[in-house]
């Protein structure tokens, strides 16, 4: 009896050692996983909240705000570097003032654009194509950009009004609390 109880003993701590290793194992291994946040070619940003500034010293990368305010329940965005991979959704994007408060007021499409290099002289931009916005303001993307970014400093994520409805494709929302 006495020595079953130590074979299981012995069998059992082998076996947690052999399952933590290969969790730790695991996790290593996923970091070139594009779906692993902790792969360092991936760009996440908690939140989407919207721009409350119309002023056109707001612009960024060039882009010009939009012409009123607008606020977000909520939303986040995700983009991977090295394969292009891009998703973000919105929730509730309106306008925030005006005879239109609380509505998208006629923007039925929005996209998304990656700023890379902003704040510097040559900043470069990835844009999805336009996806629906509903009456509440929600949208979501999730697809790939035409070209890959690969390197991208200080990236930045707007929702941009799609050029059906605006051919100057203002940005009305931006992603905060980038990881």
């Amino acid at each position: 009896m006495k020595k079953t109880k130590k074979a299981c003993a012995v069998l059992l701590a082998v076996l947690s050692v052999l399952l933590l290793t290969s969790a730790f194992a695991g996790k290593n291994k996923n970091n070139n996983n594009p779906n692993n946040p902790n792969n360092p070619n991936n760009v996440r940003w908690q939140t989407i909240v919207g721009n409350i500034t119309v002023s056109p010293n707001d612009a960024v990368g060039g882009i010009l705000p939009g012409t009123t305010p607008w606020s977000t329940v909520g939303g986040s965005a995700r983009v991977n570097l090295a394969t292009g991979d891009v998703s973000f959704d919105v929730v509730g994007l309106v306008l925030n003032g005006g005879n239109a408060t609380g509505t998208p007021d006629g923007v039925d499409q929005v996209e998304g654009s990656l700023v890379c290099n902003a704040g510097q002289g040559n900043p470069t931009i990835f844009t999805t194509t336009p996806v629906p916005l509903d009456a509440q303001g929600d949208a979501d993307f999730t697809g790939k950009f035409a070209t890959i970014p690969g390197t991208c400093g200080n990236p930045l994520f707007l929702i941009r009004i799609a050029p059906d409805a605006d051919p100057n494709q203002h940005w009305i929302a931006t992603g905060a609390v980038r990881q």
